[in-house]
């Protein structure tokens, strides 16, 4: 009986599967040694690439996000009770240290001080009496003492009235700018209440917070750049820097002061501020090799001469178009530029040298 020609080819291929294992089997029980070796071969370290960045002595530039404001602000109150009489000031305009902001209406200040002045000159001829009688011997030295106390009494009590009306003009307790006014002309003001508020913008500050790792090298006096966000470039230099860090950001408060002759630099503008901090060594990194460790520091990955991966905390200096400046490496250093983000510190690494 002849078979059916699709059931010829089913069992020619499986003639064939047959066979393949048959001589797959033979061929492991001829080399048995050569496919374990294979087998058990150990994978070599990772390989990384490098490149050789020396270190450069350069000029240490901190920089610092910051803001300006001004050097003071006051809220300019009244002394005494009254109403508002006049408002020579407006609000904005740049004034002198005394011009009057709010003036109060004089009310009977005036008559007071009239009647102690008054009253003064009355002490004074009661005064000049008593001396001549007792010279006289007509008035005892008590009597004498007696009136001079009383003229003292007067003269104090023209001092005082003297003050009171001075109080009716609220004045600008320094030289600057009139930037906000609270009363107007026909409020009350009680003793206490604002007139306005004053601010002081020549000089300008410049404040930012420095990190902890950076303000050892914030020194008083030491010179700095600011950039505002309109492109404007000021120089000042440090006239504070705070010795107590802030609990919730662990930096310090740091206060730049710059001219501003012109008053055209208003507060609360963004601001990059750039420090002088001394020299020292520095290395230009590419920004693509900081990387993070399992601590959050910002570093570097570098190969030590016994092949083993090391990291460095590090610290920007200044961002270029060639690279990053940081300080924080000793001398020169094999800097691994591919492969940083999967190695770990102590790793031994086989090194090739950056394409």
């Amino acid at each position: 009986m002849r078979m059916k020609s699709q059931y010829v080819f089913v069992i020619a291929v499986c003639g064939l599967v047959a066979l393949y294992f048959i001589v797959r089997s033979l061929a492991s029980a001829v080399h048995p040694r050569e496919s374990h070796a294979r087998a058990t071969t150990p994978v070599g370290p990772p390989s990384v690439q490098v490149k050789l960045v020396p270190a450069i002595e350069r000029p240490y530039d901190v920089i610092v996000r910051g803001r300006t404001q001004s050097t003071r602000s006051v809220i300019v109150r009244s002394e005494t009770a009254g109403v508002v009489a006049a408002a020579p000031v407006l609000q904005g305009t740049f004034v002198k240290q005394g011009q009057v902001l709010c003036r109060l209406a004089v009310d009977a200040r005036q008559a007071a001080l009239d009647q102690a002045h008054a009253a003064q000159k009355s002490m004074q001829l009661v005064q000049q009496q008593n001396e001549q009688l007792a010279k006289q011997g007509y008035r005892s030295p008590a009597q004498v003492l007696q009136s001079q106390a009383n003229l003292d009494a007067a003269t104090a009590a023209v001092r005082q009235a003297e003050i009171a009306l001075a109080q009716v003009n609220i004045k600008a307790p320094f030289t600057g700018v009139f930037d906000r006014r609270d009363a107007e002309v026909g409020a009350y003001l009680g003793p206490g209440q604002p007139c306005g508020m004053m601010i002081e913008i020549n000089p300008l500050l410049i404040v930012g917070d420095v990190a902890e790792t950076l303000a050892a090298r914030m020194k008083v006096g030491a010179p700095a750049k600011a950039r505002l966000v309109s492109g404007q470039t000021l120089s000042g230099h440090i006239r504070y820097v705070s010795h107590d860090a802030d609990p919730q950001t662990r930096t310090y408060r740091l206060e730049v002061t710059v001219p501003n002759a012109g008053l055209d630099i208003r507060s609360g503008l963004s601001a990059e501020l750039h420090i002088g901090a001394g020299s020292g060594p520095a290395h230009l990194v590419p920004l693509s090799t900081l990387v993070l460790d399992s601590a959050g520091r910002q570093g570097v990955r570098y190969v030590q001469s016994d092949g083993r991966v090391s990291f460095a905390p590090v610290a920007i200096l200044e961002e270029t178009h060639e690279g990053v400046w940081v300080s924080g490496l000793t001398g020169d250093v094999e800097l691994i530029t591919v492969g940083q983000s999967y190695v770990a510190d102590g790793q031994k690494v086989r090194v090739a040298p950056a394409h």
